[in-house]
């Protein structure tokens, strides 16, 4: 509550109709009583207080109007009985003071008493210091108070002496008590009223707060440590006893010679007058009018993006981000018009010209003292929020910043306003100003904390206020120097309240004159995590467009600044949890930012190239997403780790889902260096979304650049898609494969012939030897599985050189065969090409297509003993080992040998049988041929190969069924003899 005096610029004339408080005019003017229609005259030299309602009583110029000399203020009390003075007018006594048994007033004091009891309360000595004499024995009538606060109710003060408490009762028309009676420390010496009741004619009344708030004035004295001071003791008339506690306050008046020294011994008056007087308040205006803000160093002049940022840890990043000022300062220049040349002053000028029609208020309250007069007007609802801030904030509570009082009372006042609905536009102004004002209050508390005073609900609460205040997150982030250089201002800067900018601008004073250089890295952790929520928070608000586009560039490189440290302590390679800084930190570059550039910065800085690959990501940039990944799998330093061991296989991925076939071709190729079966998939893959290369030119370029891949990409031509133009180019890798394996690695050689020796160990029926080796093969070892590939393609119906691929196995493993040969027997009969037995199937099939047939059948019999096989060979030729005939297409089909080459087969493989080692599988393998396949052999020829020492059983089988041929076969000529006669006869 403050009391302002007018100013003499005040305009003159009429501000309203008074009570006549200074007596009549000199010339002895006339007054008229409300109670009475009879005028009547009252003396120049003993002026009586006689209330008037004409519109004459004017206030003219109220600063220094001097009351006429002899003039005196209303006593508090008068003593019974009235002094009668010769000047003084009678009054005639009512016909009900006729009454006998009224006892008579006392005798009257003296003239001289009585003026001089009077000269003491209007020459600045207060009641307390004339109450020490005893007064004189008799009744004591106090002054009466009556005000009307609405217009069906009134205010009565009573009390039982001038020195004892007073008691304001509320009555309405009919007598009734309206409310909670007032209690007054003193009976006071004027009361006045002020509100109680909406004065919808009083312009600018909102500025006072809640026009139905209602307060009493009472002006009185009041006891000090040093005496008795006079003032005014103003309290609340529309709250209950029951729900709230009434505060009391008081209010003494300036002196006029010192302003700092209050009047404390001059009695106060106060009217409310008729008519209201119309102001502006300055400090209102000053404080809610826009203002140009500048976190920096030079105001204004501040470029739009700091290079200075402490946080780039390398110079290239430094360098790019200067390059991105550069840049944007030309596209801002380009799409937006210059600015004038004074459009802050004009700015200016219109933000407080639309403020001061707002910021009016009003007062019907004249309060005077010796020869000064004031209006007594509310506090703006500004102002008053405003004291109870700086209260929250004294300079005791500053002192100890660990202190939970201050942030308890913001709290609390912060609430109160959430709890408050504006109703005028200056209300909204003033609660959101308030609330900004008390949120930055807070959040300086919070940082200023040497540990961290803050529960989880407070801090909720504060961010909440941050955000529901609408203040720009520019302004937050100025208050911590560490993120300062991350905000971005564009031509026209950041505006704010002005009292909002004063007081960042101390906060910012403040923290530069401690000297101390601050980087992220110094944060406590909890201002870190509350820096994530209210930043990430902030982003909810894209879309909006009364937001600057600024503002998310400084939010973005903030939040990705604080989540980066936060996630600095993780393990490398740990995926991100749901809640975690990481996850958050994906979803962020996920979801894009609108400062890319200095992302990019960022992420270089703190060596987070898989975060960088998913910003790249994020703006289909394929080049640069590429380009990232194998810096990580190259071994670049990634701090994160979250690419793993994946990487090569998330290039693959990535590869097939891009229409860029240079890009394909490029990392492709890369990647077939690196891993060539899986870089090979990238050129064999049809549901690839880029422009497939023809099998030509792929081939020629891994022959080129990935000379290890051509091999897996000649599979893929081959073996999936069927094509018969590479076979030749696969067996001719398949051998180098296999070749070199078994001249280099002894080993090798001596797997080899203890395979074939396990494969004969086993007993029929067995499966083939390709079979065999497939399911013993190594599922690692690449030479084996070339091996089981080269089987596959030498026992397929594809047409390639046969003679070329024996004799470069036999050349090449010809140096072997005598360690790993065959028997002595089978020695003996060894034909030159015949000399290396390390790759006998292959060497069966190759002699099967070159017609060799006695060789591969010996090679069956006697390296492998696969007898059923061997038999297998004889029906079907060469073709018998691997390769399905049926299945092959129609121009590669063969058909079966000639029955005189299956005669031929068989005899030869009848002569192998006998010549096996072995004397039991000999003669079992023998019967058995005999007794399936009789009907290909000659029984002479038969008799004359079977040993005279062999039992008669081994071919009894054999024998009935040639025997009983030879009947069937002279009964057969018997009938035809006899049948070729018959038709002679004819």
């Amino acid at each position: 509550m403050s009391i302002s005096s007018l100013d003499d610029s005040a305009p003159g004339g009429q501000y309203g109709q008074t009570q006549n408080i200074a007596g009549p005019p000199e010339n002895g003017g006339h007054s008229r009583s409300a109670s009475s229609a009879t005028a009547r005259l009252a003396p120049a030299d003993f002026p009586s207080h006689s209330r008037s309602t004409s519109l004459s009583g004017l206030i003219g110029n109220m600063r220094g109007n001097q009351r006429s000399q002899g003039e005196q203020e209303d006593p508090v009390f008068q003593q019974p009985g009235s002094p009668k003075a010769s000047n003084s007018p009678e009054r005639k006594p009512s016909p009900a003071s006729n009454d006998a048994d009224k006892p008579l007033p006392p005798p009257p004091r003296d003239s001289a008493a009585a003026l001089a009891s009077q000269a003491s309360v209007t020459g600045g000595i207060s009641p307390a210091r004339i109450a020490s004499p005893k007064p004189q024995p008799g009744l004591v009538f106090l002054k009466p108070h009556i005000v009307s606060p609405t217009p069906e109710e009134f205010l009565l003060v009573t009390g039982t002496g001038p020195l004892d408490p007073g008691i304001g009762m509320f009555v309405n028309l009919d007598g009734d008590p309206t409310r909670p009676t007032v209690e007054f420390e003193r009976y006071p010496r004027e009361i006045a009223v002020d509100g109680g009741a909406p004065d919808v004619s009083s312009p600018g009344a909102s500025i006072m707060g809640r026009e139905d708030e209602g307060y009493v004035f009472a002006s009185m004295g009041k006891e000090f440590e040093d005496g008795v001071h006079q003032g005014l003791e103003i309290q609340r008339i529309d709250v209950n006893a029951g729900e709230d506690e009434a505060d009391k306050f008081w209010l003494e008046v300036p002196n006029k010679d010192d302003s700092a020294t209050p009047a404390a011994n001059t009695p106060i008056g106060i009217r409310s007058l008729l008519a209201s007087e119309e102001m502006q308040f300055e400090e209102v205006v000053k404080r809610l009018c826009q203002r140009r803000f500048s976190p920096f160093n030079g105001g204004s002049a501040t470029p739009a993006v700091s290079t200075k940022g402490a946080d780039s840890r390398t110079r290239s990043s430094m360098e790019r981000l200067a390059r991105e000022k550069e840049l944007f300062d030309r596209d801002l220049g380009s799409e937006e018009e210059p600015l004038p040349e004074n459009w802050e002053t004009v700015r200016n000028r219109e933000n407080e010209e639309f403020v001061r029609v707002l910021a009016k208020g009003s007062s019907r309250l004249a309060v005077w003292t010796g020869a000064n007069i004031w209006w007594a007007v509310r506090n703006p609802l500004l102002l008053q929020l405003e004291s109870s801030l700086e209260l929250a904030t004294s300079k005791e509570q500053q002192s100890n910043p660990n202190s939970s009082e201050q942030k308890t009372q913001l709290l609390s006042l912060i609430k109160t306003i959430n709890n408050r609905e504006p109703k005028t536009e200056l209300e909204f102004m003033t609660l959101g100003y308030v609330k900004q004002r008390a949120s930055i209050m807070l959040v300086s508390h919070f940082l200023n904390s040497a540990e961290f005073p803050f529960s989880d609900s407070e801090t909720r609460q504060m961010e909440a206020s941050l955000l529901d205040g609408d203040l720009d997150a520019r302004v937050v982030l100025s208050l911590i120097p560490a993120l300062r250089n991350e905000i971005v201002m564009g031509q026209k800067g950041i505006w704010v309240y002005g009292g909002i900018k004063s007081l960042v601008e101390e906060y910012i004073a403040a923290e530069k004159d401690k000297e101390v250089t601050q980087t992220v890295d110094s944060l406590p952790r909890h201002v870190l995590d509350f820096l994530r929520r209210f930043l990430t928070a902030w982003r909810n608000k894209k879309g909006f467009g009364s937001i600057s586009a600024e503002i998310f560039r400084t939010v973005d490189a903030s939040l990705l600044l604080v989540l980066l440290e936060l996630d600095k302590n993780t393990p490398a390679g740990k995926s991100g949890e749901p809640g975690s800084p990481r996850k958050e930190l994906y979803e962020l570059v996920d979801h894009g930012v609108d400062c890319f550039d200095r992302a990019v910065s960022l992420l270089e800085g703190y060596r987070r190239l898989y975060v960088l690959s998913r910003l790249y990501q994020q703006r289909k940039l394929s080049p640069y997403v590429l380009k990232t990944w194998k810096r990580i799998i190259e071994q670049e330093e990634d701090r994160g780790g979250e690419l793993g061991g994946d990487g090569e296989l998330q290039v693959r991925r990535y590869l097939s889902n891009i229409s860029n076939q240079e890009l394909v071709k490029k990392y492709g190729v890369w990647l077939a260096k690196r891993n060539p079966k899986l870089g090979v998939e990238v050129f064999a893959d049809d549901k690839i979304k880029a422009p497939k290369l023809v099998p030509t030119e792929v081939v020629a370029l891994l022959r080129e650049e990935a000379p290890d891949a051509v091999k897996y990409y000649l599979e893929h031509l081959v073996f999936r898609k069927g094509s018969t133009a590479y076979i030749n180019e696969l067996i001719t890798y398949y051998l180098d494969i296999v070749i070199n394996d078994l001249q280099s690695s002894p080993e090798s050689r001596a797997t080899a012939t203890a395979s074939y020796e396990a494969y004969r160990a086993l007993r029929p029926p067995k499966p083939t030897y390709r079979q065999f080796l497939t399911d013993n093969a190594p599922p690692d070892d690449e030479a084996w599985q070339s091996r089981l590939r080269l089987l596959q393609l030498l026992g397929g119906a594809h047409d390639y050189d046969a003679g070329a691929i024996r004799q470069r196995i036999d050349s090449s493993l010809a140096e072997f065969s005598s360690e790993h040969g065959a028997s002595h027997t089978q020695k003996q009969q060894q034909q030159p090409q015949q000399k290396q037995r390390l790759l006998v199937p292959e060497a069966i099939i190759l002699n099967g297509r070159l017609h060799d047939h006695e060789d591969s059948l010996r090679l069956l019999v006697h390296h492998l003993g696969d007898y059923d096989s061997a038999v297998s060979y004889c029906l079907r030729g060469g073709l018998s080992l691997s390769f399905n005939n049926s299945t092959a297409p129609a121009q590669q089909k063969q058909p079966p040998p000639s029955r005189e080459t299956q005669s031929h087969l068989f005899h030869v493989l009848l002569a192998e049988f006998l010549a096996i080692e072995d004397l039991s599988d000999r003669v079992e393998q023998t019967g058995a041929l005999l007794e399936r396949f009789g009907g290909w052999f000659d029984v002479l020829e038969v008799l004359g190969m079977i040993p005279d020492g062999w039992s008669v059983d081994v071919v009894a089988q054999f024998l009935v069924m040639a025997l009983r041929k030879l009947v069937e076969e002279r009964h057969e000529s018997l009938v035809q003899r006899a049948l070729s006669g018959a038709e002679n006869l004819r």
